[in-house]
Order: structure tokens, then sequence, then C-alpha cells
């Protein structure tokens, strides 16, 4: 009898990592060039390999990931996008009792486009110039209730808990904090969260498991893919992705000290330093690949309040 190695690629709880960067743009063409996905694969006759495309519409991603789950289900999925609103939005204006059913009402009832649209009713979605508004933030998110526009997992992973009025651009580190609330200006995510719900319920429509909401299941018998919520910013730490030159000594660096890099394709390479998207999505990737061993392993949430509004998955 041949005792089978338990570091073969097959044993592995994750074989295939995908980051990706998303896009809350509206124009298929947008969708299409800003969309990137990282790909990580365990090859077990070729070692790990890795790919970086675009080219896919966000609907064109989630039937592209359900193939690719069919294909390799130990899969481990990253977006840049929160999957959820601060609890007393979701549970107490919604009246939903974690995030999947809130992410249904909000489709069903048509909130996504109503919040996104130039004249929305709804002074709390900011970021954009409209008629009699400046596109800041509103004073609901101000002075002592800055903290509101934010989850729990932004506050932990983004800013101190402490934030002086003083400090409304609060900083750890380069890193500062964004609200899902704000759906126009420089950085801004709620776009693309808010477009980005629909495709977390086909995903969990098809199998997929959501973490937090949902217990993984990568080393199970029958194991189902994961999805987690992450923040490039925690993946690629201080480095100005806007800029050619900071990405190009970025990747130098690495490929200087870490054999993974090393071995990187050429054309991965020239793609990342071409796009920003495309570098954030190959670093995330990397990442999250070397950590691979961790997913199989994500806690439930202590506190309830994280099934309604999600946690980022932080390296």
């Amino acid at each position: 009898m041949t005792r089978k190695n338990k570091n073969a690629p097959e044993n592995h709880p994750v074989q295939r990592v995908v980051g990706i960067d998303w896009s809350g743009r509206v124009d298929v063409a947008g969708q299409r060039q800003h969309i990137w996905a990282g790909v990580w694969t365990e090859d077990p006759h070729k070692g790990p390999t890795v790919q970086l495309q675009a080219g896919k519409t966000r609907t064109e991603v989630a039937e592209w990931l359900v193939k690719l789950a069919q294909e390799t289900p130990r899969m481990v999925v990253g977006f840049d996008f929160c999957f959820s609103f601060p609890a007393w939005f979701v549970r107490d204006e919604h009246g939903a009792i974690n995030a999947p059913s809130f992410w249904r009402r909000v489709i069903d009832q048509g909130w996504v486009e109503r919040w996104l649209a130039r004249d929305c009713s709804d002074p709390r979605f900011w970021g954009r110039a409209r008629a009699g508004r400046s596109g800041k933030r509103p004073p609901e998110f101000s002075g002592e209730n800055l903290y509101r526009m934010l989850r729990a997992t932004d506050i932990d992973c983004k800013i101190s808990a402490k934030i002086p009025e003083a400090e409304r651009q609060a900083r750890v580190r380069g890193i500062a904090p964004k609200s899902v609330f704000q759906v126009g200006g420089a950085g801004s995510v709620g776009t693309a969260s808010l477009r980005g719900f629909e495709v977390l319920l086909e995903l969990r429509s098809a199998g997929f498991r959501i973490w937090p909401f949902d217990r993984p299941a990568l080393s199970a018998a029958e194991p189902h893919p994961l999805a987690v919520e992450i923040y490039t910013r925690l993946n690629t730490g201080a480095v100005r992705k806007s800029n050619p030159l900071a990405r190009a000594a970025y990747l130098r660096a690495l490929r200087k000290t870490s054999a993974d890099y090393a071995r990187l394709p050429r054309a991965v390479i020239h793609a990342a330093l071409a796009s920003e998207d495309a570098f954030d999505a190959l670093v995330t990737t990397m990442v999250m690949a070397e950590r691979r061993q961790d997913f199989p392993r994500l806690p439930q949430p202590q506190d309830p309040l994280h099934a309604i509004e999600g946690w980022t998955w932080a390296p």
C-alpha cells in the first residue's frame, strides 16, 4: 500500500487563491478595464502558477468564479469592497438580521441605484456634488458622530479607537478610513460595495461560503469555496500605488527578497507595473496565497454584530 504524501497539493486545504481588485463602474468598458484578478493555483506537476487578468464585467466575474470553483472547490476569493454597512443601518433601519438578508432586501427593493443616484434624497450617501450640496461628509457623520459612518472592522483595521474632530482625516500608518456611505470622491468604496452585493448573493447561491457570515468548509470532504472581504492597503502596506515608479521599486524589492515574486512571469510583472488595479490584485493574491493555510480555520465571529457588519480579513 502506497502512503500518500501529506504535503501533496491535492491534500492542501486551499489549492487556488483569487485576489480581485473590484470596481463600481457602471459602464461595461470601465468594468473591463478596472476589474483585475490575480489567480494563484497549485499545480501538482509544475508547482504554483500565477496569472493576472482583466477584461470581465462584474456579472462575468461571478460566472467565471463559479466555473473556477467547480474545477477547484478548495478556492478562496478576496474582494476589496465592504460586505455590509454599520449595524444600526442594517438592523435598525432595514430590519435585516444579517448581511445576506440585507443584500437581498437592498437589491429586491432597488435601493442600490437609488442610493447611488445624483438626486438621492438621503444625504448620508455622500461624496458627489449635487444641487445644493457640496459633496462633503454630512454633519450626521461629523464630530462625535464620526464613528457612525464606520463598521467595527473599519475602525479596527484602519483607524485608532478615538478620533478627535481635529483629525477628520485620521490616519494610521498612512491609511485613511473610508466609509461605505461615501459613494463618490477619491478612494470611495460605497459604489463598489453596493454593486458587489448582488455578486455575493450569486456566489452564495452557487455554494460559496461568505465569511464571516458562513463557516469555512475548505477542508470538508465536500469542500466549498470561500469568499472574504479584504482591504488592499493592509496587504500592500505604505506605497504610492498610483505612481508607476513607486510600483516598480516595490516589486523590484520583493523580487530580490522573495522567491515567490522572483518566479512570477514577466507578463504578470509588466501588467502590475502598468496598472494600479493590476498591482493591487497581484499583491493581494500573493499575500493571500502565502497565508492560505489560515483560511480553513477562520473563526466564527464572537460579537453578534459581526454577522451583521462583516469583518475584513487581514494578514
